[in-house]
């Protein structure tokens, strides 16, 4: 795909067009049993932002996404969208309201074609019922299929699939697989879009396009982004802001540039330590 970021290129063009909060977790906490999941985690996220959670394995990133999406609920601390608290409803109602995700674990209808996997993500729109969709070329069943599928064929264009969108999704190419899930996601017509791992083992021109698809979702489809990713590359290139979560704590937020310096997070991410290694250490002392 032309035009597409490649690392040490910054493309936030959006950066400073974020408006108000459209989302906020306040003291969020999480536990399964003994094992604490997420320790009073509390941010906010502006409409039109893309916002990037990062951290170790193990830090509680998508334990945070699962309570956005309603997957988990908290064990204490609440979540709002839009300024409604939401911490009690279900995934269902959260993505008639707006919330749509994709999973790190690729969750799609293997035995249906790609077209078929993106209109499920409209069955919330849809408005006819089991008897009107009965009477399918008389109650107006058909009309709203066909828009349906317009929008569908907007989507499929957008991610470029077109050449795959009768095939069935389970012997596509896990890259392929990838923008099908996104393309669901987007389907669902969100303001708010939870991205776990979009890049997972994609290859780099594979990254690449996907990092694009997301910038153009963000700032040609104005769709607030909060995403998880491991490749730094990307983080740094295309997030607006960056929260830094370590054994489910909030350790850092802000910009890519302004977390990426930060002390704690080059030791918690990157294995980075500003305490001398021990055998320099010794040798400061033996000189003193």
């Amino acid at each position: 795909m032309s035009g597409a970021p490649v690392a040490g290129t910054d493309i936030r063009a959006g950066a400073g067009n974020a408006g108000d909060p459209i989302f906020e977790a306040r003291n969020v906490s999480l536990g399964f049993g003994g094992v604490k999941a997420l320790s009073e985690v509390s941010f906010s996220v502006r409409k039109g932002e893309l916002f990037s959670i990062i951290g170790p394995n193990g830090a509680g990133k998508t334990s945070m996404l699962n309570c956005v999406s309603g997957r988990y609920r908290p064990t204490s601390g609440k979540v709002f969208f839009q300024g409604r608290d939401i911490t009690g409803m279900t995934p269902n109602h959260r993505a008639a309201l707006g919330i749509g995700r994709t999973f790190q674990n690729l969750a799609l209808f293997g035995h249906m074609s790609v077209l078929d996997n993106i209109m499920v993500g409209r069955h919330h729109l849809l408005k006819n019922n089991f008897l009107t969709g009965a009477l399918y070329w008389f109650g107006g069943a058909r009309r709203e299929e066909l828009a349906h599928r317009r929008e569908v064929e907007e989507i499929i264009d957008f991610l470029e699939i077109q050449h795959v969108r009768k095939a069935m999704a389970g012997t596509l190419s896990y890259g392929l697989r990838k923008r099908v899930e996104l393309a669901r996601a987007i389907a669902l017509k969100p303001d708010l879009i939870l991205l776990d791992e979009p890049m997972a083992g994609m290859n780099l021109e594979e990254k690449e396009d996907m990092a694009r698809y997301i910038v153009d979702l963000n700032e040609e489809w104005g769709m607030t982004v909060v995403m998880i990713e491991h490749d730094m590359g990307v983080v740094m290139d295309i997030s607006h802001r960056v929260m830094v979560l370590e054994f489910g704590r909030k350790i850092a937020e802000g910009s890519p540039e302004a977390v990426l310096a930060d002390p704690r997070v080059r030791t918690a991410y990157l294995g980075e330590s500003d305490e001398p290694e021990p055998e320099t250490a010794a040798a400061a002392r033996e000189v003193a």
